[in-house]
């Protein structure tokens, strides 16, 4: 992969993160990015499901801030996220142990029925959260949806996420998940 599409990928990443646009991730980023999903599948906090995304968004940002913060001024720059992440994550195993938790979270709320499938419309709740447009949002389900059955399962989900983060592939279906780069 070039490292121009994975800076536009981290970029893109970093600015989904930073939900109020300071330039800065902050923990209030993460923390109100799980209280736009939660509110987008009507989720209570405090449910199972609710609990699991928000301490799956607590460990981020614990994780960001304790590999990220070079200055530690307690924010993650767009400089640190795309630095830290390129050396601590992308095309290591690490990634797994720290994001998968909160990925896996969110997959599993998607799956609103528990059939363990999620689909169009879902996926569209999960990606306005994350601020992705109307039509971004249907082409990355076209990718993501591999064997073109109308669903992705909660584990395709899942690996696109990490694929998204980690793939060293221009090829990957995961490059799609916020639409196309």
């Amino acid at each position: 992969m070039s490292t121009e599409l994975l800076k536009h990928k981290l970029d893109r990443a970093f600015g989904h993160l930073d939900v109020d646009g300071n330039g800065k991730v902050e923990r209030d980023d993460l923390l109100g990015l799980g209280a736009r999903i939660l509110i987008g599948f009507g989720e209570s906090p405090t449910s199972a499901a609710g609990s699991k995304l928000i301490r799956g968004f607590e460990a981020i940002w614990l994780t960001l801030s304790a590999e990220l913060d070079v200055d530690g001024d307690g924010t993650v720059s767009p400089e640190e996220f795309r630095a830290g992440m390129t050396s601590a994550f992308v095309g290591g195993d690490r990634f797994d142990a720290m994001f998968g938790p909160a990925a896996e979270a969110v997959a599993e709320l998607c799956d609103t029925d528990g059939d363990g499938a999620v689909g169009p419309a879902e996926f569209r709740i999960m990606m306005s959260a994350f601020g992705v447009g109307y039509d971004d949002v249907d082409a990355a389900f076209d990718r993501l949806d591999l064997d073109r059955n109308g669903i992705v399962s909660v584990d395709e989900l899942v690996e696109a996420v990490r694929e998204y983060y980690t793939s060293t592939d221009p090829g990957s279906a995961g490059n799609w998940l916020f639409g196309p780069l």
